[in-house]
């Protein structure tokens, strides 16, 4: 039997991208994501489809801060996460919808005096020092927010009152009372705050994706499962915070999963979600920012079957930017908290303040540094607001799009300058000018004129020096209107021969 001739089958070639951080954070996303370790080196895959991304990293010089995982299709393994240890680079996985999966990153010399000192704390008394200073630093951030980004006094001056009513608290219960009682109000006035996309997707979005809307979700009654963008985004960032805080907890010998302000549940990380607490307003401004100044573009998010709203991988991507801003903000407060709960502990007889791990404050005292600058956010991306192509800064439209609105601008001002000359008031002053001047042209009379002065004159010698004259001057001496005058200065019009006197003086002609 012969043989049968193989089928020719076209290659497949990927088009593969370049992975490299951005603001020292990777974030990976799509399907088949690896993290593997190749003779030293960390190599990272994702992508969907034929459309992959690659990167391979060394020991040295790398800019890798963070390693975040969108999703839970792939693999990591035990060596890529030893390289990611010894970098003293953190290992950040989340859901699609925002939540935490898992967290690893650089830990802390662990006390067991430390620890124990916090989970005395409610005994100690420092729980409710703690709480109070947390919901304290929240309550401000949000007051400033009211005031200045929301301009709504009432709201800041609830929150204001609030804040103040913090220290006759004698619990932390009633802090977090005070707490709810302020969000409450906070959040209000969110409800209405319009969310803008790009003229040209305006008819692929639902209704309540144009607003804020609640903070609670009608899928479950929480923010989790947000059914909009803006909570969409919101919920996402408050993740990336989340892990920021776990890691900062750990970092500095804490345990994450004993807090003081939120009470113990299962697969909650306590500490974690109230050193979070003093950062929100500040995520909470980073949200505003991004949607009061630029339209977000549809292709940003999808609607799951339950109607709840997910981010796009590219988009989720540019967001995770702005996780060492959260890690830079959460150090002080972090730092406060262990040495707060050091003050309870008696070392050797005597008190030693606690170590600064994550801010440097007494290193940087004892050589004389400043300390940490303040955080720098990503900035949003500047979209044109009817096609949602990127801009230059500065501008709010691209430029195919600018065309048609300065055209439209146009008609609408022609059509706005027809209606106003053609008003009562603009005829009866037609009117009015008509008069006047059929009143001068008949008592004009051409005996009145000098005998050398005639029309071939006045084309021949004042016309062709009238270019020297404005048109304020010629208008204001003979008493025509703006477009009469233009007229005759540039030759389409010749004027009443009562003018050609007036207008040889004009332009230097004196009487012969």
């Amino acid at each position: 039997m012969a043989a049968i001739k193989n089928v020719p089958q076209t290659a497949q070639s990927s088009n593969f991208a370049q992975i490299s951080p951005a603001n020292g954070v990777v974030t990976l996303f799509g399907y088949n994501s690896s993290a593997s370790v190749d003779r030293g080196h960390l190599v990272l895959n994702d992508g969907v489809g034929m459309n992959r991304r690659q990167g391979r990293f060394a020991r040295v010089r790398h800019g890798l801060k963070r390693l975040v995982v969108i999703g839970s299709t792939g693999m990591v393994t035990f060596e890529a996460l030893r390289w990611l240890s010894d970098q003293d680079a953190a290992f950040v996985m989340l859901d699609r919808d925002g939540s935490v999966l898992a967290v690893t990153g650089p830990v802390g010399p662990s006390d067991a005096r430390l620890k124990r000192a916090q989970s005395l704390a409610h005994h100690s008394g420092v729980a409710v020092q703690i709480t109070r200073r947390i919901i304290s630093e929240k309550l401000e951030g949000q007051e400033m927010i009211a005031r200045d980004i929301l301009r709504d006094l009432a709201v800041a001056h609830a929150v204001a009152s609030f804040r103040g009513s913090l220290e006759s608290a004698k619990s932390t219960q009633d802090i977090r009372q005070i707490e709810s009682q302020a969000a409450q109000i906070y959040w209000s006035l969110w409800r209405d705050l319009p969310v803008n996309f790009p003229t040209a997707d305006l008819n692929r979005i639902p209704q309540h994706w144009r607003t804020f809307g609640t903070r609670k979700s009608p899928i479950t009654g929480s923010p989790r499962l947000a059914v909009n963008p803006a909570n969409a985004m919101l919920n996402y960032v408050y993740a990336l915070l989340e892990s920021e805080a776990r890691l900062a907890a750990a970092a500095v010998g804490l345990d994450p999963g004993i807090g003081f302000l939120h009470v113990d549940t299962d697969a909650r990380d306590s500490l974690a979600c109230d050193l979070m607490e003093t950062c929100r307003p500040h995520v909470d401004a980073f949200l505003l920012e991004w949607i009061m100044s630029q339209p977000l573009r549809r292709e940003w998010f999808f609607e799951q079957r339950d109607g709840s709203c997910r981010l796009m991988a590219p988009f989720a991507v540019s967001l995770s930017e702005s996780a060492p801003a959260w890690r830079q903000l959460l150090a002080p407060i972090t730092d406060w908290v262990s040495r707060v709960l050091w003050s309870t502990v008696r070392h050797n007889g005597r008190r030693t303040p606690a170590p600064t791990h994550l801010t440097q404050s007494h290193r940087r005292d004892a050589k004389g540094e400043p300390h940490l600058r303040s955080a720098t956010l990503p900035r949003p991306p500047r979209l044109c607001r009817i096609c949602g192509a990127n801009v230059t800064n500065g501008y709010d439209r691209c430029a195919s799009c600018k065309v048609v609105v300065c055209t439209q601008k146009l008609v609408k001002a022609a059509e706005r300058g027809r209606t106003i000359s053609h008003s009562p008031k603009a005829e009866a002053k037609r009117a009015e000018s008509r008069r006047k001047h059929a009143a001068a042209e008949k008592a004009w009379k051409p005996s009145d004129q000098p005998g050398w002065l005639d029309e071939e004159t006045y084309r021949r010698k004042i016309q062709p020096r009238l270019a020297e004259v404005t048109v304020p001057t010629m208008r204001a001496t003979l008493g025509i209107s703006k477009a009469y005058a233009t007229c005759i200065r540039c030759g389409k019009r010749v004027p009443h021969p009562r003018h050609w006197q007036t207008l040889a003086r004009l332009v230097g002609i004196v009487d012969r």
